[in-house]
């Protein structure tokens, strides 16, 4: 799925917000609407990514390409309890909560363990995002619900060994330099 025109102009807000930074390494998801929201900062001049895999969003299964009414209609569950619902393994041909953590959590400890003390970005979607701060927190996924995760969002984690501090969550940019 492209993003829309909303998105682009969301895109270009995070890399005029993003290109001052200083990144010594960027890993991204290879799905395109990531790889069209990093093509303004690319641009820019910013260091092409390292794509993995790993980082693709949450397959939903039977979820796929349906909105959050259309899940309640045709699966009489509400969407908005997704986390849950791949916690439990509950929705028809989807990942599992377990298996997103099995794919997420070897790229995450690689990346840590090459970069300490360094700084670096991942572009990836909303249910990693939550993932990641599940483990980095050591907290059920569950419970990420309760954090906001907006697109083009940034979340600023600091990891020492042991211990995560979370410095900014799901800063926009677009919205939040734009009154």
């Amino acid at each position: 799925m492209e993003l829309s025109p909303r998105g682009r102009q969301q895109a270009m807000a995070l890399a005029d917000y993003l290109h001052q930074k200083r990144f010594d390494a960027i890993y991204a998801s290879p799905m395109l609407r990531v790889q069209q929201t990093l093509a303004p900062l690319l641009a820019k001049g910013i260091a092409a990514p390292a794509v993995r895999q790993d980082l693709r969003e949450v397959d939903f299964g039977d979820w796929t390409g349906l909105g959050w009414e259309a899940v309640r209609r045709k699966f009489g569950v509400s969407a908005f309890t997704w986390l849950d619902q791949l916690e439990a393994a509950a929705i028809p041909g989807a990942e599992s909560a377990q298996q997103l953590r099995l794919r997420v959590e070897p790229c995450l400890e690689e990346i840590l363990a090459r970069y300490s003390g360094c700084e670096v970005a991942i572009a990836c979607h909303g249910g990693v995002i939550r993932m990641l701060l599940s483990i980095l927190l050591a907290m059920p996924l569950p419970a990420m619900a309760s954090f906001e995760i907006e697109y083009a969002s940034v979340t600023n984690v600091r990891y020492l060994p042991g211990r995560a501090e979370v410095h900014l969550l799901n800063f926009t940019p677009w919205r939040d330099l734009n009154p």
